[in-house]
């Protein structure tokens, strides 16, 4: 339990610092947009790779990200335990990487890609590990957010397709790669002497 209250904890200040970030962009005349921003085949915005889900264009654009963060994120909290770190890794390193290699000639910011890589591994990972669980969490995911699906194709000027496409590639890749199988509480002996 304690465990899972730190990760909670984790994915709390996550989300607040994605506020505090917003906040300091916003004052700044969202400044930190251009200069931390991943700007695909440059090498001044390969540091985008890391920051692009830091970064929002609007209180608007972090608003309509944040439930799906808490949802997405608690399932995983809930279900991946130690693998969160190489999970996550997976999902920002590789679908970022595919944006700055493949995507758009423009700024691509936002959190929307690694939700969408969350979506891809909770939906892939229910199907590859098949236990109740992560099953369950699978459906959940399917149920509530199954229609940002769309979401992964072109269409929507200003919204960055590919960061929903690759991330949500690269969650179905970190599936197969980051064991996570669930498991059931561990029992602590005493041995008495």
């Amino acid at each position: 339990m304690r465990a899972f209250l730190q990760r909670a904890t984790a994915l709390a200040a996550f989300v607040g610092l994605l506020w505090a970030v917003q906040i300091a962009n916003w004052i700044t005349g969202y400044g930190f947009n251009p200069a931390f921003g991943l700007i695909p085949r440059h090498v001044n915005g390969l540091d985008g790779v890391i920051a692009m889900p830091l970064l929002h264009a609007s209180f608007a654009h972090l608003m309509a990200n944040t439930p799906p963060l808490l949802v997405m994120g608690g399932l995983l909290v809930a279900t991946a335990t130690r693998a969160l770190l190489a999970v996550n890794a997976v999902v920002i390193g590789l679908g970022g990487g595919l944006v700055w290699l493949f995507g758009s000639a423009a700024i691509h910011i936002g959190a929307s890609g690694l939700i969408f890589g969350w979506f891809g591994f909770l939906v892939t990972r229910g199907l590859v590990d098949r236990s109740p669980v992560t099953l369950g969490a699978a459906l959940l995911v399917g149920f509530l957010y199954g229609s940002i699906f769309w979401g992964v194709l072109p269409g929507q000027p200003g919204v960055s397709w590919e960061a929903h496409l690759f991330g949500a590639i690269a969650g179905a890749v970190a599936a197969f790669l980051v064991p996570t199988h669930v498991h059931a509480p561990r029992l602590v002996s005493v041995n008495r002497e």
